[in-house]
């Protein structure tokens, strides 16, 4: 293995010096400390429609365990009257994240990422304070949150319960944690830490540098011909203060934490974990690219074409044996699905219908 490595640094003609002082920090994640009861009390939520406007969607309805809990298509679904415009991120692992979404504009905790997903009007358009009295109604719910610790139901010990709920998927049980990779795998790591330089970017427990790049990847027009997508894009940069919102024709990405006044810093976008790549495709913010042997050819060619694409990004001439190898390591990094009772509520409790024509309908 060593020699493996070794060798392949010392014919790469990039990143080499870098990727070699960068290795030593892959490893397996960290253990958490996961409050049962309370995780319990996350994971009934997290699949109930009730905690939505309208009473038809869940956390799971984006946020598929069979999908890696992301989604199969390549833009998000969103509340009725509005589709989304970015492609659903994994919340395996998400716990262990210190920023979130694509474009990063949150970095305190993810109490406030469980807040923004359930009040957004195109997310869950949730009212915080009849959610309450929602879940207060319901003697399943008053019994587990008492038994959560919590007491009575309220806002905020349920924005507290499902993050504890998300401690639970965490994916350690990879051939790359239990160092069982295939031969092929680990030729695959060899490159990925030597010739093609993924280590830049993709480093640490979560093979993320949790930073924001731009690697020129092709705009999803389909946010432009759907009307509803197109609205929702509309109304997300209006939020943000994103300038020009009306005439923009790409998404602006961590341009929304940035600002910056010449332009530079559009089309940014956190470098994702690359941990159950293998559930969840399709991949990159907007899912323009459909499998691995796709991203891998993407990064082999340098990226694709962006006036502020990251200058490090060139062509990898890579071999196709060693794009095979790379996919292959790749694939590693995915440990069984999460599809268990153990992530699933798979109880028919809830007793709530959804609520007709919501639209018009008084809370």
């Amino acid at each position: 293995m060593k020699k493996t490595l070794i060798l392949t640094a010392a014919i790469s003609l990039s990143f080499s010096s870098w990727a070699a002082t960068h290795t030593s920090e892959f490893g397996a994640l960290p253990t958490l400390k996961v409050n049962a009861a309370k995780a319990e009390l996350g994971k009934r939520l997290f699949y109930d429609p009730r905690l939505s406007g309208d009473g038809a969607l869940s956390c799971a309805s984006c946020h598929q365990p069979d999908s890696g809990f992301s989604h199969p298509d390549a833009l998000a679904p969103a509340y009725p009257g509005s589709k989304g415009f970015r492609n659903v991120p994994t919340l395996i692992n998400t716990a262990y994240k210190q920023i979130w979404f694509h474009d990063g504009r949150i970095g305190t905790n993810l109490n406030d990422v469980t807040r923004e997903m359930l009040t957004e009007d195109w997310l869950m358009n949730m009212d915080m304070r009849l959610m309450q009295e929602r879940v207060k109604q319901d003697p399943v719910y008053v019994s587990m949150f008492k038994a959560a610790g919590y007491g009575e139901p309220s806002n905020g010990s349920i924005r507290k319960a499902i993050p504890e709920f998300l401690k639970t998927l965490t994916s350690n049980t990879t051939p790359f944690d239990k160092g069982e990779m295939s031969e092929l795998a680990l030729k695959g790591q060899a490159v990925f830490t030597g010739k093609a330089g993924c280590v830049q970017c993709h480093n640490g427990p979560l093979l993320s540098d949790g930073k924001p790049h731009n690697t020129g990847v092709e705009e999803n027009l389909d946010i432009f011909r759907d009307p509803l997508r197109h609205h929702t894009f509309i109304a997300f940069n209006m939020f943000m203060g994103n300038e020009n919102y009306m005439n923009l024709k790409r998404d602006v990405g961590a341009h929304v934490q940035t600002h910056k006044a010449d332009g530079s810093d559009m089309g940014k976008f956190m470098t994702p974990t690359l941990r159950e790549l293998q559930h969840t495709a399709p991949y990159m913010h907007n899912g323009m690219l459909e499998t691995l042997q796709d991203v891998v050819a993407f990064y082999n060619t340098g990226g694709g074409e962006d006036s502020n694409k990251d200058s490090r990004l060139k062509p990898l001439n890579l071999t196709w044996q060693e794009q095979k190898a790379l996919v292959a390591f790749l694939k590693s990094l995915s440990s069984e699905p999460l599809t268990t009772e153990k992530h699933v509520w798979t109880q028919s409790d809830y007793n709530y219908a959804p609520i007709a024509d919501w639209q018009n309908a008084k809370n």
